[in-house]
């Protein structure tokens, strides 16, 4: 019962109210210490991604060169600067997801893609591993036409991959970035401030490559 309650996306209207304050977090990345908020640099592009419990989500990305910053945050639902327990109670529609902040002249979307669908198992649904809920689905949120087209693109090569190697087929949503709201300031870069902390990210082990015209 648990399950079959918080495999459903509520609808808007029947989502909680949320609040008008956005949540308070601090100035700086913990890790690099760059902004973790807008001004980004002008030049610099975004990303927003879902793949399970954002904790080991966002060190997948902080890491990679090219990366300007990263946060945790909610996305893809209704409610307005959501706390992280209305998410996890599956009544706001939101995503654990992660803001990627990122120089396209040192890394691609097609490369963050890459570490997206190799990092998680994209063909769960409503779950990743043993964390369960509408909260945990694997997303991508869009910023343009390029990057919608980059992303479907991906998962259908992907998805034969995935296929050749016995499983099932992608259930990643796909959707235009609306509003990304951050997460309480504790869940911001968790990892580097708890490094025996819990992560529950297992990719499949399948290799997902990129056409030629979008290698680095």
């Amino acid at each position: 019962m648990i399950f079959q309650k918080s495999a459903v996306i509520p609808s808007s209207d029947k989502t909680l109210p949320g609040r008008t304050a956005s949540m308070p977090v601090a100035k700086q990345h913990y890790v690099n210490g760059a902004p973790l908020k807008p001004p980004f640099p002008e030049d610099a592009e975004q990303a927003v991604f879902g793949l399970g419990c954002f904790w080991g989500a966002e060190r997948c990305f902080w890491e990679l060169d090219g990366v300007l910053t990263t946060a945790v945050g909610y996305a893809g639902g209704s409610t307005p600067n959501p706390t992280y327990q209305e998410v996890c109670s599956g009544m706001t529609g939101h995503t654990e997801a992660v803001l990627v902040i990122f120089d396209p002249r040192r890394i691609s979307y097609a490369q963050l893609l890459k570490v997206f669908f190799e990092s998680h198992d994209p063909t769960q649904g409503m779950r990743q591993s043993n964390d369960i809920g509408t909260q945990y689905r694997s997303a991508i949120y869009t910023g343009n036409e390029e990057q919608i087209d980059m992303a479907r693109d991906t998962a259908t090569r992907y998805q034969e991959a995935l296929r050749n190697a016995g499983f099932a087929e992608i259930t990643t949503e796909f959707a235009p970035a609306g509003r990304f709201f951050y997460a309480e300031d504790y869940h911001q870069q968790y990892l580097a401030k708890n490094p025996g902390g819990y992560c529950g990210l297992d990719g499949t082990g399948v290799r997902c490559a990129w056409p030629a015209s979008n290698a680095p």
